[in-house]
């Protein structure tokens, strides 16, 4: 039963060469439809996954908008607890389940602010966060299926350990360039092509000017 974790989807917007955001953060690539298409996706899972820095650059809700479902439970990793709390996220923590995964490294004085708020928080790892822990932790709670919004660095935790099931990105019509930019998968990469992930294309969705790819994990 340890072993089990939730079945993991990674959705992102990209440019066409691939950067989620510019150097300066902005990450506004997806049109309206698009906008639509993830928040009805967000409605089918269980939970939303983000890292510290997409909730200190964007300031996200991570909710279901203008369609029917419940919102999910989301889950912010943030290995010292440096959320802030005056983010949309904490403030709205009393009327969405959120779980902030942190680390033994986490500062007592940043724990002691968010025990002021009604959310949980689950300490694994001595320096940064377990992800795999973290995802056997989530499934003994009931969370059968999990989003990942990235942004680049988590995104490569989940992909270089293996931790996830499909791919959705939405490819847009931007060029960004850029070495100070955001790519998709950030983190050290795989040193030969033989040692990455190996994906099987499931769909393609076109949406006017942007184009959607859906992979899975090849077996």
């Amino acid at each position: 039963m340890a072993s089990y974790r939730p079945h993991v989807i990674l959705s992102a917007a990209t440019s066409l060469d691939g950067k989620i955001a510019t150097k300066s953060g902005d990450s506004r690539f997806s049109s309206k439809k698009d906008k639509m298409r993830v928040y009805k996706l967000r409605a089918t899972v269980d939970a939303i996954l983000v890292g510290k820095n997409t909730v200190r650059r964007d300031d996200p809700i991570l909710t279901v908008h203008q369609v029917k479902g419940k919102n999910p439970t989301r889950i912010i990793l943030d290995s010292k607890a440096t959320i802030s709390t005056r983010s949309r996220i904490i403030k709205t923590c009393n009327k969405i389940p959120t779980i902030i995964a942190v680390s033994k490294k986490a500062p007592k004085k940043n724990l002691a602010k968010l025990e002021k708020f009604p959310l949980k928080v689950i300490v694994l790892g001595n320096n940064t966060v377990n992800i795999k822990k973290l995802l056997q932790n989530l499934w003994q709670l009931g969370i059968r299926k999990i989003l990942v919004e990235g942004g680049g660095t988590v995104n490569w935790e989940f992909v270089n350990q293996n931790l996830f099931d499909e791919i959705i990105i939405t490819v847009t019509p931007f060029l960004v360039g850029g070495d100070d930019s955001v790519s998709i998968i950030k983190g050290k990469g795989f040193s030969k092509i033989t040692k990455s992930r190996k994906l099987q294309l499931e769909k393609i969705l076109h949406l006017k000017n942007e184009v959607v790819l859906h992979y899975t994990k090849s077996r």
